[in-house]
């Protein structure tokens, strides 16, 4: 039996794309000490701990595949937040190459009601090592392409806040405006 992880990274930032990850595992691993990773959820852990537990996932012999499914602020304006989501996990999925046997998407909300072999769980990060995998994939994928992108939009300060609603992100939208990696449909980039 092979479980997939599936948690998605940038649901509320302003600008840049959406990113799912998903893990496939096998079941027979049993929870111990041995994960190369820190089980958690990615946004707790240090930006240095994320990059660590990246390596360590990618070459983990337990780890039987994993992807990451992209959707740009684009297609965030053009299809709303929850499709944009679901399409992020299929796409995440679907680049694993594998038909697993159970999906375990964190949350309480299925963004893959198509499949019947879904299951939601609540802080899913934290207590399922697919899912902590996945969301830890995604978060320095989705990190890294924003670092890459402040270089071309500089002075937003996208590698420090990586598209969120900070102060600082507040401050340059209204000296720069905004700029074509901001989701127009998002209320705060709306009013502008």
């Amino acid at each position: 039996m092979t479980i997939m992880g599936i948690d998605e990274v940038g649901r509320g930032c302003w600008a840049g794309p959406l990113v799912a990850g998903a893990v496939v595992m096998a079941n027979d691993y049993t929870h111990d000490a041995n994960l190369p990773w820190k089980l958690a959820d990615s946004k707790q852990m240090s930006k240095l701990q994320r990059q660590r537990a990246e390596i360590g996932i990618k070459e983990s012999p337990m780890i039987i595949a994993y992807g990451l499914g992209w959707v740009t602020s684009l297609e965030v304006d053009a299809l709303g937040l929850t499709k944009a989501v679901s399409l992020a996990m299929e796409r995440a999925a679907g680049a694993t190459g594998i038909d697993a046997d159970q999906i375990i998407i964190d949350g309480s909300y299925n963004f893959l009601p198509e499949r019947s072999n879904v299951m939601t769980m609540i802080k899913a990060d934290a207590s399922q090592p697919t899912v902590s995998a996945a969301s830890i994939l995604a978060k320095v994928a989705r990190d890294n392409w924003m670092a890459e992108a402040d270089q071309g939009f500089p002075g937003y300060g996208f590698a420090a806040h990586v598209g969120y609603g900070t102060a600082a992100h507040r401050a340059a939208l209204a000296t720069l405006g905004i700029c074509e990696l901001h989701r127009r449909s998002f209320k705060p980039i709306a009013a502008l």
